[in-house]
């Protein structure tokens, strides 16, 4: 059995509008300066205590849990509203689609997000029963640690050489490298090509029509039958 683990924001959802909301919304209640949009969005990936650490440096140390308890309150306030629908990229649901199809393939979620999170997007996106296993920040320590893949692989069955995690950050590729799984960079997010190279990426795609061809490659399937 094979396994592919989708990382969601950045690789199947576009939801940089609504993680700057967030992240608005917890520097605000801080009462600190929100850090320019290419540095707040390159913590896309690690959990939410993680990533305002990484944003706030040593000297605010004492208000992050503050800052994403706010961030997290914000999150479940809109998706109340209806306000919180982060769209699939472009060719998402068919790939999800094309690899569920398959008899050999199981899929699967390691995200940075809560499980809560998790399952709204499936429910907005009528994706429920698509992933055999969802790992969340909610059980596992944040990405690069590779946990969420380890805890994958036990729950499938799947070996690390059956198992290929994609996903747009170096967060991503490293989580990859060190659960001894297979890595496919997407150009689509938050960190440049380079960055996913140097950090594990053994291929990069330029969108989902891609990775039919790149995951045979790394799995040697029959193209034909992908």
């Amino acid at each position: 059995m094979y396994l592919i683990i989708f990382d969601v924001d950045g690789t199947l959802v576009d939801s940089q509008n609504s993680i700057l909301h967030g992240l608005q919304v917890g520097f605000d209640a801080a009462g600190l300066p929100m850090p320019d949009r290419q540095r707040a969005l390159s913590i896309v990936g690690r959990s939410l205590e993680e990533a305002f650490s990484d944003l706030v440096g040593p000297a605010y140390q004492d208000k992050v849990a503050m800052m994403a308890d706010a961030y997290r309150q914000s999150k479940f306030s809109r998706r109340e509203q209806g306000l919180e629908i982060d769209p699939l990229y472009p060719g998402a649901r068919e790939a999800i689609e094309r690899f569920h199809a398959r008899e050999d393939v199981l899929l699967g979620i390691a995200t940075g997000k809560a499980l809560r999170g998790v399952r709204h997007m499936q429910e907005v996106h009528d994706l429920h029963g698509m992933f055999a296993t969802i790992q969340t920040a909610d059980t596992s320590p944040s990405k690069p640690h590779p946990d969420m893949i380890f805890r994958a692989m036990a729950e499938t069955g799947a070996e690390p050489g059956r198992t290929v995690m994609l996903g747009d950050t170096g967060f991503d590729m490293t989580m990859a490298r060190e659960a001894g799984a297979h890595a496919i960079g997407v150009t689509w997010g938050y960190h440049e090509s380079t960055r996913l190279n140097a950090e594990g990426a053994e291929l990069i795609v330029d969108s989902f029509e891609e990775l039919d061809q790149a995951v045979a490659e790394l799995f040697k399937f029959d193209e034909e039958t992908v």
